[in-house]
């Protein structure tokens, strides 16, 4: 399964890169175990990405829970959340 996986705000500048390509030999993916993947990469993904630090996911513009199962060509977005005041 391909994906479009894009990055934001302190995690994308933790990363160096602002989106990837990825393809994944799984017929189920869920966010969370896409994060997991993800930060079992490297070390400098495992920080961005770790959990336990406070990261959201949209998926094609929605946002939801890391309980969302993803699909073939869908974009992924990670950030962290968004204070204002």
């Amino acid at each position: 399964m391909k994906l479009n996986i894009k990055y934001f705000a302190s995690i994308r500048e933790q990363l160096g890169i602002s989106e990837e390509i990825v393809v994944v030999e799984v017929p189920h993916l869920t966010v969370d175990a896409l994060r997991s993947m993800l930060a079992s990469r490297d070390a400098r993904t495992a920080d961005a990405l770790r959990e336990g630090r406070p990261v959201r996911a949209a998926v094609n513009h929605q946002t939801v829970t890391g309980s969302f199962f993803v699909c073939e060509d869908s974009e992924i977005a990670f950030f962290p959340p968004v204070t204002g005041g």
